[in-house]
């Protein structure tokens, strides 16, 4: 005779794995425009939170998005009256929450905020080309440059102001990595966005070095930033943090494109996890995985096999929206997909990246 109280025993611990913990049932047969149950918010962010965004190229399409859906995305550098639009992005105002441009690592991350409350300022500011003088953090901003370098370290010190600002006021930092790759000030370690000689100033080997961080350098950056925010602000903050699923343009790695790409993009999403697995007020999307997904068999690059097109970014942030926006969360991705690209769709030119300038130099 049975006894009913006697427990059932598992024949394997992988009976209770739900359908999204397989690949036949999570992947291979899901619709790759709409991969059910890939991102699981840990919190959820509203319209009320002061958001600020920063990091690689792909995180300007976040921004986009955010805005589109009227969330309440930071605005401290805007355009000056008049500006159009395509001059505007040109000059680097309204691309992230402050005109910083992009910021390829972690490492550069914390030496803005760092510079920003006055704990160290960076080496080598000023680069000149021409005769005229650039921001070696932000090159990229001012096209033309300026005319003395005192006229660069004063938009400077404007701009450290509205940083600061920005990292004591929001709610909520999204960040996208982007690259391990950086080149650096061999004396003082200083990081740049691009290598000198690229946008302005003049490569020195005696005087720069060429940098790929590792996960302990990429992991400890990011928790000297988090850390350092805890002790200048009064009010907590969460984080979200995304990979940037956009390939390597070129490497100084001296490996092949595509090894030094991966390895890249590897140690980014290995760093994202442990952020993830560590710290309660961080979240992890999966951008990354979304975009480049086996399933999607490369159906979101465009035909360069580099840039994300707008079905791609349509379909990531219909994945995130789902379940951040409150009037969208509760509905099904493929509404909310339809909804997602009521946004103005972009394009390549659309996107200001420094690193594809590379391609300039290609023989």
């Amino acid at each position: 005779m049975s006894n009913p109280d006697k427990k059932i025993q598992k024949t394997s611990p992988y009976e209770d794995v739900p359908k999204r913990g397989y690949w036949r049932s999570g992947v291979a047969e899901q619709d790759p425009l709409a991969i059910d149950g890939l991102y699981r918010r840990k919190f959820r962010i509203s319209r009320q939170d002061a958001i600020a965004t920063a990091g690689s190229c792909f995180a300007q399409h976040i921004a986009r998005h955010l805005e589109g859906r009227k969330f309440n995305v930071l605005q401290y550098e805007p355009a000056p009256r008049g500006m159009s639009t395509e001059m505007a992005k040109k000059y680097g105002f309204g691309i992230y929450t402050c005109r910083y441009g992009n910021i390829y690592t972690a490492a550069q991350m914390v030496q803005l905020a760092r510079e920003a409350f006055g704990i160290a300022i960076p080496e080598d500011r000023v680069w000149e080309r021409n005769g005229r003088f650039y921001d070696s953090q932000r090159p990229n901003v001012e096209p033309r440059g300026f005319d003395s370098p005192e006229k660069v370290l004063i938009a400077r010190e404007n701009h450290l102001a509205y940083v600061r600002q920005m990292l004591l006021e929001m709610d909520v930092f999204v960040f996208t990595f982007g690259l391990t790759e950086t080149w650096a000030h061999k004396e003082s370690g200083t990081v740049f966005p691009t290598a000198p000689g690229t946008i302005a100033g003049d490569f020195d080997p005696e005087a720069y070095e060429f940098q790929n961080h590792r996960h302990g350098r990429v992991l400890s950056d990011f928790v000297k930033l988090k850390r350092l925010l805890r002790r200048e602000r009064d009010n907590p903050f969460r984080t979200i943090v995304t990979v940037s699923p956009v390939p390597l343009t070129a490497t100084a790695s001296g490996q092949h494109v595509l090894a030094a790409s991966t390895y890249s993009k590897s140690v980014l999403r290995s760093v994202a996890g442990e952020l993830f697995e560590t710290y309660k007020d961080l979240d992890y999307f999966p951008s990354y995985e979304l975009i480049t997904a086996p399933a999607t068999r490369g159906m979101f690059f465009a035909p360069n096999m580099r840039s994300v097109t707008d079905t791609g970014v349509n379909t990531a942030m219909s994945g995130f929206l789902a379940q951040h926006d409150p009037d969208g969360g509760g509905k099904s991705r493929a509404k909310a997909s339809e909804k997602a690209v009521d946004v103005p769709q972009s394009d390549e030119g659309d996107v200001v990246c420094e690193e594809i300038l590379l391609e300039a130099f290609q023989k």
